[in-house]
């Protein structure tokens, strides 16, 4: 495949590996040879089912842009991938849009229905900025906030708890415009967005999320170029982390201040890393920073790391001291406001050879930047226990596109991936991990931002023609592992 395979939806696996000189990934392309694995796992699944406990959040997740369509309904605003799937059609698989998507703007009481015959105890799902607040500033629009609450409302009927993620990468157009994440006031305009949100919604019990992947929008948005906005200026994608970090902070604070109910963390994609020569264990140390120090230090931490921005292989190349001086007084202690939640994304893991490159060591699914290793998500879960202070943590997406050679709805390599990352998750809980949730990434097939519709992520499959719903043999499956609240083997 090409670079629009390559460069997909959550690239950082395929390209955070680029040098400092900006050379690009190409070794993870579909069907190279993986470098052989330095460990082997030696931990095997027990012959009976391994058991969750009592209260476990087992659900689905789905983002905003992804599924709702209705780009320009009821007074939503354009966002930045709109404008780039409009004006950057070349960069999209399939030149395709989420202008319609799955149409979940008109039939989410379908789709809610769909979540009850499931059994999921909760969804996660993406509030537009733009359907709320059309420009980024100003006043909103009250039709988005109704649609929000009749989705709340409906959730709660059917006795199916919020997972409300309030930023998954739909910045409004005229944010971008002005400067977008790399100029501070954007962190500003987020705090008086979610100023309205939490007025409307102060009284909804759910699990809040202030921003989804702050790592993917900026890299592949102002790094790589292969995401919405389309930039390619490093210092740029620098300033977008600390801007991004800074908001939800800000927003951790306002979520306190409105008393909102629930609790309130944000949702992080981390990517445990190995050097594939024992002389490349310095490049690995670096790009552990850029893939999950530089986000993890900085809000359960309170500091950034040292070793993340620079140019030394594997290192984010920006200028260090541009990016100190975006720090104000104040923005640390800001950023590390206390979370009652941290939300992370988990797909695979990679390897970083001697000129910091991110390269294949596990075998990938048909989204080539994903290795998977259901292991790393034990050796993930339990780093975060080690090296910060305790704090519940929920996995906020994990799953797999269709295998290539699948037809309609029969997908058995997804309930093998599905089966293996839930007893790791399983066996981190028996390690002491406060793991109290797995939301199976996606609820339904959507818009797989620069893979457009080629790829399916669905436990539902949708026709896109029709809009027709139809669940996928790991549905099934995974509505199974829900009612008796325990995975068992295969």
């Amino acid at each position: 495949m090409g670079n629009a395979e390559s460069f997909s939806r959550r690239g950082f696996i395929g390209m955070a590996g680029a040098v400092a000189a900006g050379g690009l990934l190409t070794s993870t392309l579909a069907g190279c040879t993986p470098t052989p694995q330095h460990a082997k796992a030696t931990w095997t699944p027990p012959a009976s089912p391994m058991r969750f406990p009592k209260g476990y959040v087992w659900g689905a997740a789905t983002s905003a842009y992804q599924i709702e369509g209705a780009w320009n309904e009821d007074g939503r605003g354009p966002s930045i991938w709109d404008t780039f799937c409009h004006e950057r059609g070349d960069a999209i698989a399939d030149h395709s849009s989420g202008d319609v998507a799955a149409d979940h703007y008109h039939r989410w009481r379908t789709d809610l229905d769909l979540l009850a015959s499931l059994g999921v105890g909760g969804y996660r799902f993406s509030m537009a900025w733009p359907r709320i607040q059309p420009t980024g500033s100003g006043a909103s629009n009250q039709k988005g906030l109704d649609f929000y609450k009749g989705l709340i409302d409906g959730l709660l009927e059917r006795g199916i708890r919020p997972a409300i993620t309030l930023y998954h990468w739909d910045l409004p157009q005229p944010l971008q415009d002005a400067g977008g994440w790399p100029i501070r006031d954007t962190a500003n305009r987020f705090a008086d967005y979610v100023d309205i949100v939490f007025g409307a919604f102060s009284d909804v019990d759910a699990d809040w999320f202030t921003l989804n992947e702050p790592k993917t929008q900026a890299y592949n948005g102002y790094w790589y170029g292969t995401d919405a906005p389309g930039l390619m200026e490093p210092d740029k994608a620098a300033a977008t982390v600390h801007h991004q970090l800074l908001a939800h902070g800000l927003t951790v604070q306002a979520f306190h201040s409105h008393g909102v109910k629930g609790r309130i963390g944000p949702v992080l994609n981390l990517t445990p890393v190995k050097p594939t020569d024992a002389a490349a264990k310095e490049q690995a140390k670096n790009v552990d920073a850029v893939q999950n120090r530089l986000f993890l230090d900085p809000i359960l931490k309170g500091s950034y790391p040292t070793d993340a921005i620079g140019t030394a292989n594997g290192q984010l190349p920006a200028d260090p001291g541009g990016f100190a001086a975006l720090i104000h007084d104040g923005d640390l202690k800001t950023i590390s406001s206390p979370i009652g939640v941290l939300g992370v994304n988990y797909y695979g893991v990679a390897g970083v050879d001697l000129n910091g490159q991110m390269v294949q060591i596990h075998p990938t699914s048909t989204a080539n930047w994903e290795q998977i290793w259901a292991p790393g998500l034990y050796e993930l879960l339990t780093r975060i226990k080690q090296d910060y202070k305790k704090t519940p943590i929920v996995i906020t997406e994990n799953g797999m596109p269709d295998d290539v050679l699948q037809h309609g709805v029969d997908d058995p390599k997804r309930i093998d991936y599905l089966r293996s990352h839930f007893q790791q998750a399983a066996r981190a809980i028996q390690a002491g991990v406060p793991l109290e949730g797995h939301y199976v990434w996606a609820l339904i097939d959507n818009f797989e931002w620069s893979q457009g519709y080629t790829q399916r992520w669905g436990l539902a499959q949708v026709d896109y023609l029709t809009q027709k719903r139809t669940p996928k043999k790991s549905f099934g499956w995974y509505r199974s592992v829900i009612k008796a609240n325990a995975v068992a083997p295969k």
